[in-house]
């Protein structure tokens, strides 16, 4: 006696196709996520640049954090 389904098989196929997507998704997010961390002397010549510090506070920053 023959057990079908109504998928005739390609549910297999198709599950394994959607786990390797949702795999390759995640690690997709989890490299971007890892890529946006920044480094703190990265951070403060944004801040610099973008005029958020003066040049007065970024020198003293920069030489604490070359210390």
């Amino acid at each position: 006696m023959n057990d079908y389904t109504g998928m005739s098989g390609f549910g297999m196929g198709f599950g394994w196709i959607i786990a390797i997507l949702f795999i390759g998704v995640f690690i997709y997010f989890i490299n971007n996520l890892v890529k946006s961390d920044s480094s703190a002397k990265d951070i403060l010549d944004k801040r610099y640049a973008n005029g958020e510090i003066d040049a007065k506070e970024y020198k003293i920053k920069k030489e604490a954090l070359d210390s």
